[in-house]
């Protein structure tokens, strides 16, 4: 949330910090947080009735929720900490794997690796290595399907360049859990490697 206009941190219930749900907006643009936080508040005018003059929203996180990721901010460092792990395990088992990309770190960053992702060569492959990781009774997904090609919004302009079709087809993302052993860690990487 350092660069750019706008950061946004998720505290939905399967990320590293959580409110079960909702999530923060940060930016240093004061004239845009004060209309982010009018919009958020159901965009009521200023009047001593309820009255709108444009659309809002009622985005507001109540305060035991956020009491709750307030109070987890004291063990951040150490949910990093294993995530990192995590994510240092599956890249030094599989690296060796021409197949195989990890998600690299931006030059002068530090990533929290709440998710371990990787990309394969082709579509095939990933999906053989999904599947092999559900008929063992492990979750792993595709990455996020591109919003552009959700039913949803079929037929809406976008504007693309190939790179967010590509990692959906190619991306799977790994178990990543906190409470992950060694053993965890070491089946999925054995499922992994018997399927590329």
């Amino acid at each position: 949330g350092t660069f750019g206009a706008f950061g946004a941190y998720s505290f939905n219930g399967n990320k590293i910090l959580t409110t079960s749900g909702g999530g923060i907006l940060v930016t240093q643009d004061q004239s845009a947080l004060e209309q982010a936080r009018f919009l958020s508040t159901q965009a009521k005018d200023d009047a001593p009735h309820y009255e709108h003059t444009t659309y809002g929203y009622n985005y507001r996180m109540s305060n035991i929720l956020a009491g709750v990721g307030i109070a987890q901010l004291e063990v951040l460092d150490e949910r990093i900490t294993v995530k990192r792990k995590i994510f240092d395990f599956y890249v030094d088992a599989l690296s060796d794997i021409p197949e195989i990309n990890f998600m690299p770190e931006i030059a002068g960053s530090r990533g929290n690796r709440w998710l371990t992702t990787l990309t394969f060569k082709d579509y095939e492959t990933r999906e053989r290595v999904r599947q092999n990781l559900a008929a063992d009774n492990i979750e792993s997904r595709p990455l996020w399907k591109p919003m552009h090609l959700q039913p949803l919004f079929e037929g809406y302009k976008a504007i693309t360049n190939g790179v967010s079709e590509t990692l959906f087809d190619k991306g799977l993302c790994l178990p990543s859990g906190t409470a992950m052993h060694d053993s965890d860690l070491k089946r999925i990487v054995a499922v992994i490697k018997k399927s590329v």
